[in-house]
């Protein structure tokens, strides 16, 4: 838990102390971890500050340094509460110039408070950049382009920083008043609601789920399900056994917070301990933008973190060390695949020692005890796994594997129950957006388990056998095994993905379903608060967009994978865009996705959102009066999708791509062409027709 703040007082109080008194208790609350830059730039802005402020040194005002933002991972240098005004201020102590990634991140902390900290909802919030040598300050006070109360940051040096202060609280007739209403701003909640970037980065960086999540009975759950899998891993080692826990959770709950929150505890314990035994856990994936796109985010905010704190660290080996605790699932599986003895003979895996070492107590498994598989739902069956493996892999590069015996799940807890000692299993399972083939379903695991490692304990959530995450007989196979335990805590109740529209799914579900009535009463209950608008042209839907962000916030543009035809609009989806640069890179940058040129598909974007998008929606998804027409593009012509299995892949590509925005969204709907076959007019009207009758607003 990390200090809320660094140092908080009444204005008069500070005031009135000395310089040295006031860094004394900053320095000590840092617990000594700043480089000495850091520490030069505290008694500048002491100094500043003392200075500028002396005008209101006898009003009812508080100033606070180093506020604790653990959504972004980061502290507000200052934050200055008077006249029920929200000063916030970033110091670039010695700089000469306004950057925009400093400006970006002044308002990112602005938009922060707004958003989520509920003393600061109503207010007025001012940020303010303070480049301490420059020779220009602000002369327009300006509210940003909404109307929240929200200035667009005001930039001034060290010189000016007073009398800006004084020209805002002119500009808000902001008298002196004896209710003062920020009183208790710095213990107020903080609710925020994080994407799974910050979110993992803020975990990164030894903030709690509690610290990280919107509402108190999300933060509560997480804990919840996080230290009942925590104290499965410390019984497994306690009695040196194996166990296997299956976590569920309603969409955007946090199933995969609670997967990374799980790998960094169990791989960071102990880090700065050489003689402990590290217990290293893994997370795994088979989202491979996922893992792309945290990966290098985590290692890019290592570096940061290293050389703020004057140490050496290249990105390469910031990438090493995170990849030790996030990985794609297949490179796992491939390391295991090349210790197995070939041919395989009798349906049997061997380990040939002539390809693994054994280990006195990892024997021929790799190096973790614990393994979190995200979506295990989605492991693939043994007829998929073993075509897959005799043909050399998708495009037949990797060595020839014949008569796999097991499925995807059954051969990860074989690789697991090769320890000597203990491991533990994580499976982390959702439900209702399978978009690929081959997918084994939860059964599979708990059959493996039942038939083939009856002595591991299994620990199971009580919604396990509900109909969104479980197919088939899973609840009778629950009931063969004597060691299965029937857990509450791992189920995750409360969704936390949008903050400004907690029902999104829900009115996904319903357009989806066809339930018009029900979609438009959805809709209607926020529609206020998270704006989704139609138009047929793309042009306007991009001219929409770019106003809507501010600070460090992202849009972009979103199609099926099988949208094949809008190739017109300048958009292929055979072109995959590079993911990590779409979601991390600013927009100077042309492979971002704030340039809206790379088009992200739902295999890009599952798991990951952006604040804004643009949902393109072509003729492969069609809307007729009897129901979705399914089309998937062949050669020359749209093909109808005639297996059930395959028409519902595709209704979940749509609601994957439909849930991927945290505040709003446009659906472009083209108006196609009557000379071009395969892009007729009729293939769209229905679709733009049917969102219309539901009630979203035209461009």
């Amino acid at each position: 838990m990390i200090n809320r703040y660094f140092y908080k007082s009444s204005l008069q109080h500070f005031i009135t102390s000395s310089a040295d008194e006031v860094f004394g208790v900053i320095s000590k609350n840092d617990d000594g971890d700043s480089v000495s830059e850091q520490k030069y730039a505290w008694n500048e802005e002491i100094n500043i500050l003392k200075d500028s402020l002396k005008t209101w040194a006898k009003e009812d005002a508080e100033i606070i340094f180093e506020y604790s933002i653990p959504r972004l991972g980061k502290r507000i240098d200052i934050v200055l509460l008077l006249r029920n005004i929200v000063f916030v201020i970033e110091f670039k102590a010695g700089k000469n110039e306004y950057l925009q990634s400093d400006m970006e991140q002044v308002m990112d902390y602005a938009l922060d408070l707004k958003n989520f900290h509920s003393a600061s909802h109503n207010c007025t919030i001012v940020p303010i950049l303070v480049a301490t040598e420059a020779k220009t300050s602000s002369q327009k006070l300006i509210f940003s382009v909404y109307d929240d109360k929200i200035y667009n940051p005001l930039l001034t040096n060290a010189e000016f920083l007073g009398e800006l202060i004084s020209k805002v609280i002119t500009n808000e007739h902001a008298n002196q008043q004896n209710d003062n209403i920020l009183k208790d701003w710095a213990i107020s909640r903080y609710e925020p609601t994080p994407t799974i970037i910050e979110a993992a980065s803020a975990l990164y960086q030894n903030h709690s789920v509690n610290e990280i999540t919107r509402h108190e009975a999300a933060g509560a759950m997480l804990e919840d399900t996080t230290n009942f899998v925590l104290d499965v891993i410390k019984k497994s080692k306690t009695n040196n056994e194996k166990s296997i826990c299956f976590v569920t959770g309603v969409p955007g709950a946090g199933k995969t917070l609670v997967g990374l929150n799980v790998a960094i505890q169990q791989s960071l314990q102990d880090e700065n301990n050489p003689d402990a035994e590290r217990n290293l856990a893994v997370y795994l994936s088979g989202n491979g933008p996922l893992v792309t796109v945290l990966t290098a985010a985590l290692a890019k905010d290592k570096q940061k973190k290293d050389i703020e704190n004057g140490k050496k660290c290249y990105i390469t080996d910031a990438r090493r060390e995170v990849s030790q605790f996030i990985q794609l699932i297949h490179r796992y599986r491939s390391n295991m695949l090349a210790k197995i003895k070939l041919p395989i003979t009798n349906g049997q895996l061997e380990i040939d020692e002539k390809k693994s070492i054994d280990h006195k107590t990892a024997g021929h498994a790799e190096v973790e005890h614990v393994a979190i598989f995200d979506e295990a739902q989605r492991s693939w069956d043994l007829e998929h796994i073993s075509s897959w493996l005799a043909k050399g892999g998708s495009r037949g590069g990797l060595n020839k594997i014949a008569d796999f015996p097991m499925s995807e799940a059954e051969f990860l807890i074989w690789s697991m129950n090769l320890r000597k000692d203990w491991a533990v299993i994580v499976c982390l399972v959702g439900g209702g957006q399978e978009i690929n083939t081959g997918e084994a379903g939860i059964g599979e695991w708990i059959r493996a388990v039942n038939e083939s490692f009856p002595n591991w304990k299994v620990y199971v959530s009580k919604h396990l056998t509900d109909k969104e995450y479980a197919e088939g007989n899973v609840a009778q196979l629950i009931s063969k095994n004597p060691n299965a335990q029937q857990v509450e805590q791992l189920h995750l109740a409360v969704s936390m993905r949008s903050f400004r529209a907690e029902s999104l799914s829900k009115f996904v579900h319903y357009l989806l379903d066809l339930e018009i009535d029900r979609a438009k009463n959805v809709y209607n209950s926020f529609k206020e608060k998270y704006p989704i608008v139609l138009t047929r042209n793309l042009k306007e839907a991009k001219n929409w967009l770019k106003p809507k962000v501010r600070g460090s916030e992202r849009y972009g543009l979103v199609v099926s994978s099988q949208a094949y035809r809008l190739k017109p609009l300048a958009i292929d989806v055979r072109l995959q865009p590079d993911v990590e640069n779409w979601f991390l890179a600013d927009k100077n940058d042309v492979r971002s996705s704030l340039f809206l040129e790379d088009a992200a598909t739902e295999f890009d974007i599952q798991g990951l959102e952006l604040d804004w998008i643009c949902l393109v929606w072509d003729g492969d998804f069609r809307y007729t009066p009897n129901g979705w027409d399914n089309n998937s593009f062949k050669g020359s012509k749209w093909q109808k999708i005639r297996k059930p299995e395959a028409q519902t892949y595709q209704l979940n590509a749509y609601r994957v791509l439909m849930t991927r925005a945290r505040q709003g969204m446009v659906i472009c709907v083209p108006e196609g062409d009557e000379n071009d076959l395969t892009r007729l007019p009729e293939f769209y009207d229905g679709t733009y027709n049917y969102l219309k009758n539901i009630g979203l607003e035209e461009l």
